[in-house]
């Protein structure tokens, strides 16, 4: 029989670890103030690119991806046999160019591959990964994730992509992340991150 998921209340996320397939509630009020990644994780509250710095200075010190995993045209996937995280990118509409969307989620994917395959993985922060929970404003833990998916194929985990939308064609990313074995991602590391002096003897092993 499965265990039931452990679910993280509203007023205790400031100094909750992440649990993968934990529970983490929205607050009770009609605004934005009740979304629990911005009070779990000091980054926006909004959209699905959530950094913690920026990227257009290329010093983010943590970025979430959330996905509501519903949008049709743009099907992000997290694969469980696997592993692995099929995240687009962030401009999912015409209008704007690949790189130039306002939260600078594409730009944000284009430096960290570049760094990944550079072998710059020192400067590639922690990206953990949630997903739309239950009820709310509710999220779910996925896991810590680290760029592309350990094949080798770098041609694969960074595709730009074409797309027609209203007769407009525009491009926009598909990225390929690998969750890691980390099942508890402590605060006392999370602390670190926040405070943009990770401490790499608090980090998960496996990062």
């Amino acid at each position: 029989e499965a265990a039931m998921p452990k679910i993280v209340p509203f007023v205790n996320l400031d100094d909750a670890d992440l649990v993968v397939d934990a529970i983490y509630e929205g607050g009770e009020a009609k605004h934005a103030g009740s979304d629990p990644l911005q009070k779990l994780l000091r980054v926006g509250n909004s959209g699905g690119f959530r950094m913690l710095g920026s990227a257009r200075q290329g010093n983010v010190h943590l970025c979430v991806l959330f996905s509501q995993l519903a949008n049709i045209d743009w099907p992000d996937r997290l694969s469980p046999e696997t592993g692995v995280f099929r995240y687009y990118g962030d401009n999912k509409t015409p209008g704007s160019k690949l790189h130039s969307t306002p939260r600078l989620g594409n730009l944000f994917l284009r430096d960290t591959f570049a760094r990944l395959h550079s072998g710059r993985r020192d400067l590639i922060p922690p990206i953990l990964i949630f997903t739309k929970g239950p009820k709310g404003r509710d999220v779910v833990f996925r896991g810590l994730a680290i760029p592309g998916t350990g094949g080798g194929v770098q041609q694969e985990d960074l595709v730009a992509i074409w797309r027609t939308s209203k007769g407009e064609r525009f491009q926009n990313y598909r990225a390929l992340f690998s969750i890691l074995d980390v099942p508890t991602v402590s605060r006392q590391w999370l602390k670190s991150c926040l405070e943009k002096t990770p401490n790499d003897s608090e980090a998960p092993r496996a990062w």
